[in-house]
């Protein structure tokens, strides 16, 4: 009896195997003086996405996401979070799997990475940090872009 989830044979499919965490990291060096420090404290904010072929049909998707925040010349607190995703592709047209890994797979794993970022904050006795939701379409685009441009460059 087939899987009622499988699509037919030949047809494309799109699955998530498993979501993990790969390496999450909360520094609060400056702690508990700063929780007496007046002022507006500035966040930095750095996105990375990658993805590497596994096995023949399988990928796996990494989201690397750093926030630190600081005040004046001190920092609050940092949080470093890399989380991924094993994904399946099977009867993905190549020239589809690229903006895949890079497209629909981080906004698979990034609402993991927004609820870790907000409760590791939270716990360390910050407000939390809601991160703003992210235009993977567009950063795939730009990377595209940057890629295009290097490769011109490399040529010239």
């Amino acid at each position: 009896m087939a899987d009622e989830t499988s699509p037919p044979p030949g047809q494309p499919a799109f699955h998530v195997e498993k979501l993990y965490l790969k390496d999450l990291s909360f520094e609060s060096p400056n702690t508990p003086e700063m929780f007496r420090e007046a002022g507006e404290p500035q966040m930095e904010f750095q996105l990375e996405t990658n993805a590497v072929q596994k096995g023949p049909e399988h990928f796996e998707a990494i989201l690397h996401v750093t926030v630190k925040v600081h005040l004046k010349d001190n920092v609050l607190f940092l949080v470093d979070v890399t989380y991924g995703g094993l994904f399946l592709l099977r009867n993905i047209p190549r020239e589809h799997i690229a903006p895949t890994l890079g497209i629909e797979c981080p906004n698979i794993l990034f609402p993991y990475v927004r609820h870790l970022v907000a409760d590791l904050v939270t716990e360390g006795g910050f407000k939390p940090v809601v991160l703003d939701p992210i235009n993977f379409v567009a950063l795939y685009q730009q990377q595209l872009q940057q890629q295009a441009r290097q490769q011109a460059a490399a040529e010239a």
